[in-house]
């Protein structure tokens, strides 16, 4: 079933449509200077740069500025978005919600968390049977880690090198990307494997291709010499999005799960921004039919609204009830965001958006590729679904990374009014993160790949080969 497309806050369905119907007014006459100079009194600094441009609406796939500037949203948010903005159905849902059944007493139990919790578990393979919701990512990695905690009586955690799973303790100690800096010691018993990098790892077979498997073998053999005996559980993401939207290789995440059982440790797979159809599958273990102990979902689940969720077995959910396990928070399930997942979680299936991001992320993959046979600038392309990663380096046989030409050619695709994610931080090492809401339509893909051409062709030192 082709997708329904949502360009419209008002009630109902709307036909496909490349352009939103007019533009959101709810701050359409702001005084942009003095909001900037508000900013740069009143806000903190949390860690990020921020952008030049205020936003003052978002509708479909487009987000508008204060200064009138338009531009086709390809990050969807936060990576969250994953219907896009405004979508009529979620307006409803929240509106509904708000005036009805928005907030209660943690311990109190509401339609739409059960309805959302019997939709999910519905949809994931059987051992992911019991779910709870909290608010972010984080928070949902946190709550899965002491779950493998509690359940294993171990505290010993690995991750990946290039991981992302959170700001919050034990999250923040199995994250490797960036962030760790400037608070003392992470929580005891973290340990890292080497990031699956198939660009730049330095492991490699005869044939030049990259050798996986050795390099997670030698990673392991590492961690079982610097543990004391008490490792409980593994986390990993299926595409690395922090790092610059590495896709695990074929085979290593049953490879990982192996490596897991054998020491009795708990598998936990983070599918904050792969999870619910952007990869071209309902969930990206659905990929490889692996199925974790404990499966993480957040960002794409509640499509900008604040929405994690913890599924675990019902084996592991019991032995935790007995072992007093708690992780009680203010807004756990509750009633408002978990009735817009389950809304999102109905559309995505209905709409047949799973094999709509499998086919348009073949075109745009193809896309991404005609622009590296076109630029010398493009050193890799990957990804998987509607979530690609396009790698700037300044000589492809050194792989140097070439930071200040790719912010120059993010800030040309700006310009252009496509927003594609480059981080200003050298640890993204110039990968542009793209992540369109799924209900893009051929003709928006088409403007988007037609803007970045633009930019390339347009920005000086690109290196052209044509």
């Amino acid at each position: 079933m082709a997708p329904m497309i949502e360009d419209s806050v008002s009630h109902g369905t709307t036909t496909a449509s490349s352009n939103p119907v007019g533009k959101p007014t709810l701050y359409s006459n702001v005084d942009e200077e003095g909001l900037q100079a508000a900013a740069s009194n009143c806000l903190a600094n949390y860690g990020t740069k921020f952008e030049k441009d205020i936003v003052v609406g978002s509708r479909g796939l487009y987000v508008y500025t204060a200064n009138g500037h338009k531009v086709l949203d390809w990050t969807s948010g936060q990576m969250s978005c994953l219907i896009g903005h405004g979508h009529p159905e979620i307006v409803s849902t929240i509106h509904d919600h708000a005036e009805s059944l928005d907030h209660l007493f943690s311990g109190m139990l509401s339609p739409p968390v059960i309805n959302l919790a019997k939709r999910l578990t519905s949809v994931l393979p059987h051992g992911l049977d019991k779910a709870f919701f909290l608010s972010t990512g984080g928070e949902s990695n946190e709550a899965a880690i002491k779950m493998a905690k509690v359940y294993t009586g171990k505290f010993e955690i690995v991750g990946l090198g290039a991981s992302w799973h959170g700001v919050t303790a034990q999250a923040l100690g199995t994250q490797y990307h960036y962030g760790r800096k400037g608070q003392g010691p992470m929580m005891p018993g973290m340990h890292m494997l080497p990031p699956p990098n198939a660009y730049r790892s330095i492991f490699r077979n005869p044939d030049g291709s990259y050798d996986w498997e050795t390099e997670l073998n030698y990673g392991w053999d590492l961690i079982d010499r610097a543990s004391c005996g008490s490792l409980a559980a593994c986390i990993v993401e299926c595409i690395q999005s922090s790092a610059g939207m590495h896709v695990l290789p074929p085979g290593y995440l049953k490879a990982l799960k192996k490596h897991c059982e054998k020491r009795g440790m708990l598998l936990i797979v983070d599918e904050a921004q792969t999870g619910v159809g952007r990869c071209g599958d309902l969930f990206a273990i659905d990929h490889e039919g692996v199925v974790p102990d404990i499966l993480t979902l957040s960002k794409t689940l509640g499509n900008g609204l604040p929405l994690s969720a913890v599924v675990t077995s019902s084996e592991i959910e019991r032995v935790c009830t007995e072992r007093d396990y708690c992780f009680y928070t203010t807004h756990v399930n509750d009633p408002l965001p978990a009735a817009v997942g389950d809304k999102i979680l109905e559309i995505v299936v209905r709409d047949g958006l799973v094999e709509h991001s499998r086919t348009l992320g073949l075109r745009l993959q193809a896309g991404l590729q005609k622009l590296k046979d076109r630029y010398g600038c493009v050193g890799d392309v990957r990804g998987r679904g509607l979530m690609a990663g396009l790698e700037i380096v300044g000589d492809r046989e050194t792989k140097a990374p070439a930071l200040e030409l790719a912010s120059r050619i993010a800030d040309k695709m700006y310009q252009l009014g496509l927003w594609a994610n480059l981080s200003s931080h050298s640890s993204f090492g110039g990968v542009f993160r793209i992540a369109p809401p799924i209900v893009l339509t051929e003709k928006q893909l088409d403007e988007g790949l037609e803007i970045m051409e633009n930019a390339f062709r347009t920005t000086e030192g690109t290196m052209p080969l044509y």
